[in-house]
C-alpha cells in the first residue's frame, strides 16, 4: 500500500512538474512576445519622427488633429488588444503617429545651440532609467502592484496640471511637470515590468504598449527639461 502511495505521489509530482514547466515557457514566449513588440514599436515612432522633422511646419498645422487621432487609436487599440491582426495594427498606427506628434519638441530642442546634445542625452537618459528600473523589478523581492492606484493618481495629477499650463504658459511649473512625470513613469516601468513577469496583462500588445508609453513619456518630459533649461541659458 505504501509503494502505491508513493507511486502516485511520484506521478502527481511528475504531473506538476510538467505544469509548472508548460507556464513558465508560455510565459517565456508571452514576455519575448512583448519586448520584440516593444522594440518594434519604437522603431515605428523613430520613423515617424524622422518623417515628421522633413515636414514641421505641416505637422504643426496638423498637430491638434494628429493628437485626436493618436488618441483614438490608442483608445481603439486597449478595447481590440486581444483581436489578432487589427492590434497590431493599431499599434504600429499609434506609434507612428506619436513619432510625427514628437516633431514640434524635436524641432524646437534640434534648434538650440546645444540641441542634438541635449536630444542625444534625453535618449541615453531614457534608455539607463528604463534599464535600471526594469532591473530592479525583476530582482526586487518587494511587491509592487501596490503602487499601481498611486501612480495612477499621479498620472492625472500631471495631466490636469499639463492642462492647466497651458492656459499659464509657465517655464517654471514645466519644468516641475516634467521632472514629475520623469519619476512617476521610471516608477511605472519597474510597475509594469513586474506585472508582465507576474502574467498580469491580457496580451502581448497590452504588455508592450504599456512599457511603451512609459518610455515615450520619459523621454518627453527629459526633452521638455532640456529644452526650456536650454531656452533659459540663451
Amino acid at each position: 500500500m505504501s509503494l502505491y502511495n508513493r507511486q502516485n505521489q511520484n506521478i502527481a509530482r511528475g504531473q506538476t512538474y510538467q505544469q509548472e514547466e508548460r507556464v513558465s515557457t508560455t510565459l517565456s514566449t508571452f514576455v519575448s512576445q512583448t519586448y520584440q513588440l516593444f522594440a518594434a514599436s519604437l522603431l515605428a515612432a523613430t520613423v515617424g519622427a524622422f518623417i515628421g522633422l522633413e515636414m514641421v511646419e505641416a505637422i504643426r498645422s496638423w498637430y491638434w488633429g494628429l493628437v485626436i487621432v493618436e488618441i483614438v487609436a490608442l483608445v481603439g487599440l486597449m478595447f481590440l488588444k486581444d483581436k489578432p491582426g487589427i492590434n497590431l495594427a493599431l499599434l504600429f498606427a499609434f506609434t507612428f503617429l506619436t513619432g510625427l506628434t514628437l516633431t514640434p519638441l524635436l524641432s524646437h530642442v534640434l534648434g538650440m545651440p546645444s540641441g542634438a546634445s541635449a536630444v542625444v542625452s534625453a535618449f541615453l537618459m531614457t534608455t539607463i532609467i528604463f534599464g535600471v528600473m526594469s532591473v530592479y523589478a525583476m530582482k526586487t523581492s518587494r511587491d509592487l502592484a501596490s503602487w499601481g492606484k498611486v501612480l495612477f493618481i499621479s498620472v492625472i495629477v500631471i495631466l490636469i496640471g499639463s492642462v492647466v499650463n497651458i492656459f499659464l504658459g509657465s517655464p517654471m511649473l514645466q519644468v516641475g511637470i516634467a521632472a514629475i512625470a520623469t519619476l512617476i513613469f521610471s516608477l511605472y516601468i519597474a510597475f509594469d515590468t513586474q506585472m508582465l513577469l507576474r502574467g498580469a496583462f491580457s496580451s502581448p500588445v497590452e504588455a508592450a504598449i504599456a512599457l511603451y508609453l512609459d518610455v515615450l513619456n520619459i523621454f518627453i518630459s527629459l526633452l521638455q527639461l532640456f529644452g526650456i533649461l536650454g531656452s533659459s541659458n540663451e
